[in-house]
């Protein structure tokens, strides 16, 4: 619950507060005010409900409408001149945030806090820390795969990083349900629109840099993606960095004057003796260590995940056997057809990642390679010009490009532009379904394999702003057509 007093006090210790708008027949014992529901949802209202606007695309009927509905009271940049008092603020996304902790009674302080930033690799890293943390403590995991609230009942997550109001939410309920810590992917967007504004980590880490996530709905430059992702290393009590990552010297000085570990090559903790399900680490983490996750990729997020902790609480054992029994939805999940071809699902969904998921299959499979990739709409524009230039360089593989989360977009018009920037031979199947028959038609023998990549276990298609559920997802297509 808030009281007016309270949330004024908040706002202006934040510098956040400009007036309180409200006409004479409001003016009632202010000091009174409580509000028992935060909400940004204009359909989820009450008579006590704090409401906040925000989003490029609200519009006053909104509010109207939720004023209908009993909405007393709201929060705001502007003033949409109706008949309910207004605490106008500087940025309501700020607000959201901090009015959240208050409300929820700073669930934030009372877990331990891990998050992982990251062009590739924050799932399969927060796995890693997940089941490490399983052995011995009680976690809480919101990953763009999914969520848990309490170590039993796993959802969908709608975000990488959920909005404000929804993640100090579920960090009470995860504290309720006697979780003792918390795992989560920030992603750069979540600095961006200030998902996390506030929120300080226990232990911060960063995988690695690369473009991405650069377009009009997201970040303009690379350097505004690369700052937005060293911000958690600025709200981070303690930081774990890839040495290898593009730019280290940056985030190495930026770290330098708190808690830190490094990992890589360029450091004290490194991989050896990396086999296809197994590796030895020097360092901290000095040992032997199994893995159900092939690439040299993935073993840099387990020793990444079994630094970050280390530092909170998790034993050399509880490491070990966390990392020896971690899998991830969509990952590296491995078919077998009958004429022995590997058939490999993966999220890869970047050049950086795609490139590593080539590297790793061609490592095991010698053969025929056939790729299925597509680019998302509206998001991540640059990917197809990535796409391009890399598939250029490997033009012994065959190349189907088809539907991957097509949005508002056409999904051939996003094939053509991948297209346009191939020098090579390639295929446009936009049905995804067909387009995983056609290649599982096309090996021959044990030493050919089938790329599946950019989905990885998404049962879903987004088109025109929705998730289109009839598409049973990759995996499930791939099992269909296995003979």
């Amino acid at each position: 619950m808030l009281n007016l007093k309270n949330i004024l006090s908040i706002l202006k210790n934040d510098h956040n507060f400009r007036q309180i708008i409200f006409e004479d027949q409001y003016a009632f014992d202010w000091e009174d005010q409580t509000f028992s529901a935060i909400s940004y949802d204009s359909r989820q209202v009450s008579p006590d409900t704090l409401f906040f606007v925000k989003g490029a695309n609200f519009q006053k009927a909104y509010l109207e409408q939720a004023i209908k509905g009993g909405l007393s009271f709201y929060i705001s940049e502007k003033d949409y001149e109706v008949a309910i008092p207004l605490i106008m603020v500087n940025d309501v996304k700020q607000a959201m945030s901090l009015l959240a902790m208050a409300f929820y009674d700073n669930p934030q302080d009372k877990l331990k806090l891990l998050a992982f930033t990251g062009t590739k690799g924050k799932t399969t890293a927060a796995y890693y820390a997940y089941n490490i943390l399983s052995q011995s403590h009680k976690p809480a995991l919101l990953s763009t795969m999914n969520t848990t609230l309490d170590g039993e009942t796993f959802f969908k997550s709608q975000l990488s990083t959920p909005e404000s109001l929804d993640l100090f939410r579920m960090m009470a309920e995860a504290l309720a349900n006697g979780r003792t810590h918390l795992i989560m992917e920030v992603s750069s967007q979540a600095y961006l629109v200030k998902r996390v504004y506030g929120l300080t980590f226990d232990v911060g880490v960063f995988l690695n840099i690369s473009p991405d996530h650069i377009g009009p709905i997201e970040h303009p430059t690379f350097e505004d993606y690369f700052y937005h992702k060293r911000l958690l290393m600025e709200h981070s009590r303690a930081v774990i960095v890839n040495s290898q990552m593009e730019h280290f010297s940056l985030v190495k000085a930026q770290v330098a004057n708190r808690p830190h570990d490094f990992y890589g090559n360029d450091s004290d903790n490194r991989i050896s003796n990396a086999q296809a399900f197994s590796f030895d680490v020097t360092g901290k983490l000095a040992g032997h260590y199994d893995s159900q996750l092939i690439g040299h990729f993935n073993q840099e997020n387990a020793l990444a995940a079994g630094l970050a902790c280390l530092r909170l609480g998790a034993s050399p054992e509880d490491i070990r056997l966390g990392i020896a029994t971690t899998t991830v939805p969509g990952r590296m999940e491995v078919l077998t057809q009958a004429n022995g071809a590997k058939v490999f699902v993966d999220y890869a969904h970047n050049k950086d990642s795609l490139e590593k998921l080539i590297q790793v299959v061609q490592t095991f499979q010698k053969g025929k390679l056939v790729l299925i990739i597509g680019a998302p709409g509206n998001k991540g524009q640059s990917r197809r010009k990535d796409f391009g230039d890399l598939l250029n360089r490997f033009p012994d593989i065959e190349v189907i490009l088809s539907a991957d989360d097509p949005n508002f977009e056409d999904p051939a018009e996003i094939c053509r532009e991948i297209a346009n920037h191939l020098q090579r031979p390639y295929h446009i199947i936009v049905d995804r379904e067909e387009a995983i028959k056609e290649a599982l038609s096309k090996t021959q023998s044990a030493n050919d394999a089938v790329i599946i990549a950019g989905k990885g276990a998404d049962a879903y298609q987004i088109v025109q702003g929705q998730r289109d559920e009839t598409y049973p997802g990759d995996l499930e297509v791939a099992r269909k057509w296995l003979d």
